[in-house]
């Protein structure tokens, strides 16, 4: 007898051997068939979905859930575009929290609203005795006040309060850890976001350390969740490389570096496992600091790499070397060579059969870098929504020889590059739909065209959040198609994105998601 089976509905599987159904059966967690196979099979629930589309559940290949739900509970001035505006909402804040010497966390803080940084001196007139740390929407800068600055030791880099990539991480560490408990409150929050727009699993892409991490103890937060049955969705985490340490293995195991015990990619369970390792390359282009082989336009300035080229290639090489699956974060054409020039000399010291390395955003790459891509098996994990919200400032940054090499999709594909849907959440909007909508027609929500010549068909975009987010996450196996065996993750859709105007996908209504064949509200309860 079925656990469940779902009737009257169109189910666009993404299995090429049995493409569209309408009735699918759930058995314990898994899916038990389609159509015939079930049809006739007694249920101990029938659902009629009246005609509504079901896909895969959406697979986001790169997000940032602790940061994503400790930012919802923090004071922000994203969207505000005058200073005196900005410094009053934080002033607001500061006397609102705690005592002097408390630190005051405000999110949202972009200078292209503002015109330009705000400063130091600024901050401290607003700072009540507190210490200050507005964080940079793209999570590559920060500003502080003196109060802050007073606490790093003298070879930290800023100008006037202004601190980013790894100055930033300095930053952080005074802050740092986070209790276990409010982690896993902040990711609670954040995962059931990602359940209301149809996502039934994430890559979280980093913890323990790198940039955006919150806690050396990190996982343990997620693990909380999972033992309290308050896990919304399935997690692969990505550990920060720099939470490697010297192995000491056996010479024949050849692990320059690992995790204690000698945990690495695969180590976990169908809701929480450990998944590729984070490695930072350069920053971002909203910051302006992606590592990019000939300046911004209008700024002078190439950005820059996260760390002596040399060392970020020994970084990538003995991650390669311990079994890692890689998750090489690099935005600027330049930081893009750095990482394919790494894996090529990865793969060259030792082969190995499936990989499936990433290159995490891809944000601008060249001609004649597409080749490698697909010569090396590296998938591109690109963040459709960033040229949607954020691309006639990138397009102009970027100028009008560059542009179209942004955020890549149609010349991944015709590469035969696995393209990956993802959103880095919560720099931007989270939502699958608006990211298929920007994939089919490269226009941003100005109305401006963003490298037509890159769109695909409402099918591969489709592709991009579902098969290509289970082979990143090397759950292909599991997840990504609705075929018999797999696990019943699904979204139900008020309607078909295949048959709606193109300019309508972003607005179609998630009416529900189910994980383990349960509905949404009961995800993650044992």
């Amino acid at each position: 007898m079925l656990c469940t089976r779902l009737t009257n509905a169109t189910f666009h599987t993404m299995d090429p051997d049995h493409p569209v159904a309408h009735d699918l059966g759930i058995w314990r967690g898994r899916i038990a068939g389609l159509d015939d196979a079930v049809t006739s099979l007694p249920a101990r629930e029938v659902i009629d979905l009246q005609g509504a589309t079901v896909l895969p559940g959406f697979i986001d290949g790169h997000v940032h859930l602790a940061w994503t739900g400790l930012k919802a509970s923090s004071p922000s001035i994203a969207g505000l575009t005058d200073v005196d505006e900005v410094l009053a909402v934080v002033s607001e804040a500061a006397s609102r929290t705690g005592a002097p010497g408390d630190w005051v966390h405000v999110g949202g803080y972009d200078q292209r609203a503002l015109g330009r940084h705000l400063t130091a001196s600024e901050l401290d007139r607003v700072g009540h005795g507190r210490r200050l740390f507005l964080m940079h929407q793209s999570g590559h800068a920060c500003v502080v006040n003196q109060a802050v600055l007073d606490l790093l030791p003298d070879h930290v880099p800023h100008d006037d309060g202004l601190l980013v990539e790894r100055a930033m991480g300095a930053v952080r560490r005074l802050r740092l850890p986070y209790a276990q408990r409010e982690l896993a409150d902040a990711i609670e929050h954040a995962g059931r976001a990602c359940l209301a727009e149809g996502i039934t699993a994430c890559a979280e892409a980093g913890i323990g350390g790198g940039l955006l991490g919150h806690s050396p103890v990190e996982l343990g937060a997620y693990q909380l969740l999972r033992d309290e049955g308050r896990l919304p969705l399935r997690v692969q985490l990505m550990p920060g490389a720099d939470t490697l340490r010297p192995a000491g293995a056996h010479e024949r195991d050849g692990i320059p570096r690992a995790l204690d015990l000698g945990l690495r990619t695969g180590f976990g369970d169908d809701w929480l496992s450990v998944g590729a390792l984070k490695i930072y390359t350069d920053g971002g282009m909203m910051a302006r600091t992606a590592a990019l082989t000939s300046p911004y336009e209008g700024t002078g300035g190439t950005g820059q790499l996260q760390d002596d080229p040399d060392r970020l290639t020994d970084l990538v090489v003995d991650g390669h070397l311990g079994g890692w699956q890689l998750a090489v974060h690099a935005i600027g054409d330049r930081a893009v060579d750095l990482a394919l020039d790494a894996l090529e000399r990865a793969r060259t010291l030792r082969p190995r059969e499936d990989a499936r390395h990433r290159i995490e955003h891809a944000g601008l790459v060249r001609p004649d870098q597409l080749p490698r891509f697909a010569r090396l098996g590296v998938s591109a994990v690109v963040q459709p929504n960033f040229l949607r919200y954020f691309g006639d400032d990138y397009a102009t940054v970027m100028g009008e020889r560059r542009a179209p090499w942004m955020y890549r999709g149609r010349s991944f594909l015709d590469h035969g590059v696995t393209v990956v849907g993802s959103s880095d959440r919560p720099v931007t909007d989270g939502s699958p739909l608006r990211a298929i909508q920007f994939m089919v027609e490269r226009t941003s929500t100005s109305g401006r065209s963003i490298g037509p010549d890159e769109g695909m068909t409402v099918d591969e975009a489709l592709r991009a959040y579902t098969v290509a987010g289970a082979y990143a996450c090397r759950w292909d196996g599991s997840a990504g198609s609705l075929t018999a065996g797999k696990r019943a993750d699904l979204v139900v859709l008020g309607d078909d994105p295949r048959r709606v105007d193109t300019s309508r996908i972003g607005d179609i209504e998630v009416v529900t998601t189910f994980v383990d064949g349960r509905d949404a509200e009961g995800a993650g309860k044992p």
